[in-house]
């Protein structure tokens, strides 16, 4: 055999580019569904995707990546009653820490009325604590009754802002948690809650089991 002949041979068991190009991209295509897998081993089972509703009037809402607890803070209800947040497990709790001084609160106060009054047949739950002093009562009371069907519930000790995990940057605040009790999402300042994606949200929470 010649020497030419030799080397032709070897050329030809070696691998070409193409070869290569082919085995990288066979690679990649396993290591792309290995990912999709191991992403989804580590999502919790039930629980959906609220990302999508973060548009529009929900801009700012911020979706964190595994559900987070609920304090367990006690407040009162409009009779002094004491509660806490486990009291409304097994519905959708809509969460809203407000005070009569926060002009952003007051505007958005109507739209929350709304979104109760629209699922009122249904377990969700919209949960507007006060954060006014006690001497302020008349005017947490006036602004329930000028948005029925919303309740009067109080914090005055600011506590419940303190427990949350993390702690709330300001008025209005309004956290959304689950029917197991979980904290799904939450928004900074004041949104428009009768809005479509406000409803697709709350919708979205209703469904899962």
């Amino acid at each position: 055999m010649s020497e030419f002949q030799s080397d032709r041979e070897q050329a030809a068991r070696k691998p070409g580019p193409l070869k290569w190009v082919i085995a990288a991209a066979v690679i990649i295509g396993v290591a792309a569904v290995l990912y999709v897998i191991g992403a989804a081993s580590f999502k919790p089972a039930g629980v959906t995707d609220l990302n999508e509703f973060k548009k529009a009037s929900l801009a700012k809402l911020d979706v964190p990546a595994a559900p987070r607890g609920q304090p367990t803070t006690v407040f009162t209800d409009g009779a002094g009653k004491s509660l806490t947040l486990a009291d409304f497990k097994g519905q959708v709790v809509v969460m809203n820490l407000w005070a009569t001084w926060c002009a952003p609160c007051k505007k958005e106060m109507p739209t929350l009325a709304k979104l109760q009054a629209s699922y009122a047949t249904q377990p969700l739950k919209v949960l507007p604590i006060s954060v006014d002093r006690d001497s302020d009562l008349n005017l947490v009371q006036a602004q329930m009754t000028a948005n029925s069907p919303l309740q009067v519930y109080r914090d005055p000790g600011y506590k419940l802002s303190f427990a949350l995990d993390p702690r709330a940057e300001g008025y209005p605040t309004t956290v959304i948690y689950d029917k197991q009790g979980r904290e799904r999402a939450r928004l900074a300042g004041d949104a428009d809650w009768s809005s479509p994606e406000a409803h697709g949200l709350v919708e979205a929470l209703l469904a899962e089991h």
